[in-house]
């Protein structure tokens, strides 16, 4: 992947910047962004929930009493593709895409639109230690998931 800018340096592709952990770097999501291009993904169907939950709430369950869970969602359509997932592989058609955080890590998770099952994108989990960066990571989340034209 290459910047949107006009640096035509190839990015690493995800997964090439992990920690020494075996994790993926803080706000990397397994994805690259230098920041140059708008964020702004227009019509993206994107929302944000701040409803309250119990600690250990289920996904995209709101924000925990202690401020400590935030969540964005969106509709999308991915490529032919489909997304892939940890628990039960490539998922197509059409789906609900959250960006969680919680506690210094943000999760990408995926479900069908309409069903109760969230699945976690294969890739999508990073340490993010500032709460603040969970728009931009799921705005480029979006970016790169949702292709209804292929």
């Amino acid at each position: 992947m290459t910047s949107a800018g006009t640096d035509p340096t190839p990015h690493p592709p995800p997964g090439a910047d992990n920690d020494a952990t075996g994790g993926l770097a803080p706000g990397s999501a397994g994805m690259t962004a230098d920041g140059a291009a708008s964020a702004a993904v227009p019509g993206a169907g994107m929302s944000a929930e701040t409803t309250g939950a119990p600690a250990g709430g289920t996904p995209g369950s709101g924000m925990r009493a202690d401020g400590g869970s935030r969540v964005r969602s969106a509709e999308i359509v991915p490529g032919p593709g489909g997304v892939m997932t940890d628990e039960v592989g490539v998922v197509t058609g059409e789906l609900t895409l959250r960006t969680e955080y919680l506690d210094g890590q943000v999760t990408l998770r995926v479900q069908y639109r309409e069903a109760d099952e969230w699945y976690v994108v294969t890739g999508g989990r990073a340490t993010l230690p500032d709460p603040a960066g969970l728009d931009a990571v799921h705005t480029i989340a979006v970016a790169l998931l949702d292709r209804p034209d292929g």
